[in-house]
Parts: C-alpha cells; structure tokens; sequence
C-alpha cells in the first residue's frame, strides 16, 4: 500500500502541475477573438495598452485633478457616486482606468506594485494632468496607491486609500495581531491569501477547482458581507445597472487572479517605512476605514495608523467594506481629500 501512494503521489502532483502552469492564455482586447475595444486607450512605454475614462469638469478647466483606482473584480466603469454639484462647485476632473488585465487595459505578466504607480503617472503625462495630481484608490485599488507613495511621492497633491487591501505579511506587522486578524476571516478566504502569498504557483489551480470554496471575494459570498454592506446591496439592487461588469472579459488569471497574486504577495518595501510626502502640509494622505468591515479588518487599519502618523485616520463607525457607496460618503471623502474638510463620524 505504501510503495504503491509513493508512486502514485507524483504523478497527482505533477498533474497538478500542469493543470496550474498551463492556464489559457488572455483574450487582448482588439484581438481576433478577443473583446472589442470601446474605451480611449494610451499606448504605454512597454507597448501596451492602458483604457481610460474622463468624468467631471474639461480637463483643461479643473482647479482639481482625480485620478480614480478601481477595487477587486471591478472596472472604471464602475458608476462613481460622487454628485454633479460637488463636481461642478469644487471644479474636480475625474480619471478613471482599467488596471493591467482588467476590463479593456492590456496584461502585464509583470505587474507589481510599482508598475502600477508607474502606469498612473504614465497615463497622468500623457494626458497632461500637469506635474501634481490628486488619487484615490478603494479596496484592491488602494496597493496602487501605496505604490504611489512609495514610487512617485513627488507627483501627488493628496491621497486616498478607502478601505485599503491590507496584505497580512508586511513585515512591521506584529506577528499575534496579524495572526488573530487573519484568523477573522472565513475560512475560503483564509486558504486563498495564503495560497496567493505562499504558493503562488498553485492559484489558478485552486480558484477553478470546484471540490472546495475558494476566494470568497471573487464568488461574492455573503459572508464577507457586513449588515450595514448588505444594506448598500439593497439599495444599489434597487437602481437598475446599467453598466455591465466586463472585469473579467479578458481572463480570469491576469485580471483577478494577478491581483490576488500582486496584493498578497512579497512586495518591494513595507507601507509602513514610507515617509510623508507633504512634510510642509501642502497635500494630506487620508485612510478611510468601515469599522464593520469583514474584508480589510479594522485593526490592521489602527496599526498602519499609529506607525504612519502623518496620515488622517478616519474610522466610518458603521461602516463596512462598502459604505462609501450611499449616504453621500464619497462626497464627504472627496471633499476632505481637496479641501480638508473633515466628515462628520457615521
């Protein structure tokens, strides 16, 4: 019986294998077969594509500039909340985009945490933004902003991370209290982090396998979901959608997948090391936290906090994973970015 399970047992694993490496690979949008393209699009230095949409006031006539980063499994086309009359009063151009494999923006087989800034501050110069820029990043979109800070520091006018990802081996994490709040999530989520960050490899693997649940993110469990998210659900279920969510029209791997990997991974320095950027108040770092949110977990958000003191916490009493959404939230998180203005608890 033994002699036999060694035998057997490579071969399973090396069938495992296979299955992992070879993934299909990414239908380019434009491409025969693939997605039409619909959206403006830059081409980048490395030859790809990146799409783009414009929202708010002309460019050339804003007194403030947004560049927008789109959280997990979504796109720019995602309906941003914000209102015609803050938009219009304030004088705010809004840039939004495809992240690298999302939506119609092309892969990029290399894409970390700094090719992300880096394709911000490409897409900012190509579309003459001027030297400074304000950006706000919710949910996965915020390692991009943590990109920025780290790579691009001098670009910004202020920043935004609302419910950032928060990967649970930065190294000036305390050992117990990433534990404990990794320990809070579900447990699918649990196994699929620590695939990400652990065995890489592996992923594609484990999100398509049907035996077992894998990211309850990417499967919208509702679990992950706090009382005050299942509300937003309700009312935003009341709106009929009208945009249709092309996040993964281009592959699962290099979309959602890459994010996974990206997020949770070794990254190149510890948020916590970075420095501020204003040293003489000329912008603000803003992070905004639901206290009930079950994905990005308060107490991660306290800690990076207290390390980086430099930042504006705000902590959204009721809030969960998606309070921005209602009850003029993205409003009152805009303004305090451009103007200081600080929001009043929930």
């Amino acid at each position: 019986m033994v002699p036999r399970l060694f035998l057997v047992l490579p071969v399973v694993l090396l069938a495992l294998a296979f299955q992992a490496i070879l993934r299909p690979p990414p239908k380019l949008c434009g491409s025969a077969g693939g997605p039409p393209v619909t959206s403006p699009r830059i081409k980048l230095r490395d030859g790809r594509y990146l799409a783009y949409r414009e929202d708010g006031v002309q460019r050339d006539k804003a007194k403030y500039k947004i560049i927008t980063v789109h959280a997990f499994d979504s796109t720019k086309d995602f309906p941003s909340p914000v209102s015609k009359e803050l938009v219009e009063g304030l004088g705010i151009y809004l840039l939004a985009f495809d992240r690298a494999g999302y939506g119609e923006s092309d892969p990029n087989p290399g894409r970390n945490v700094k090719s992300e800034a880096l394709d911000i501050e490409e897409l900012a110069d190509q579309l003459e933004l001027g030297q400074k820029f304000h950006v706000l990043g919710v949910s996965m979109g915020g390692y991009s902003v943590w990109g920025c800070l780290q790579y691009i520091p001098h670009r910004l006018a202020g920043a935004a991370l609302v419910v950032p990802v928060v990967n649970y081996w930065w190294p000036s994490f305390p050992a117990e209290l990433s534990r404990q709040a990794f320990k809070k999530l579900i447990v699918p989520e649990q196994r699929t982090l620590w695939i990400a960050h652990n065995a890489p490899y592996l992923l594609y693997l484990w999100m398509t396998q049907k035996w077992l649940p894998s990211s309850a993110a990417a499967m919208h469990h509702p679990e992950i979901f706090s009382k005050h998210d299942m509300e937003v659900i309700q009312k935003m279920m009341a709106t009929p959608r009208i945009i249709e969510n092309r996040s993964r029209q281009q592959g699962i791997y290099e979309s959602i997948h890459r994010d996974l990997l990206v997020a949770f991974g070794n990254w190149e320095f510890d948020p916590m090391n970075v420095t501020d950027p204003f040293h003489t108040n000329e912008g603000a770092v803003h992070i905004w936290q639901g206290y009930e949110d079950r994905l990005v977990l308060v107490e991660l958000q306290r800690y990076i906090s207290k390390k980086l003191p430099w930042i504006r916490y705000h902590e959204v009493s009721q809030g969960g994973h998606m309070f921005m959404l209602v009850d003029g939230w993205t409003d009152k998180i805009i303004k305090t970015l451009l103007v200081g203005e600080e929001a009043s608890p929930m």
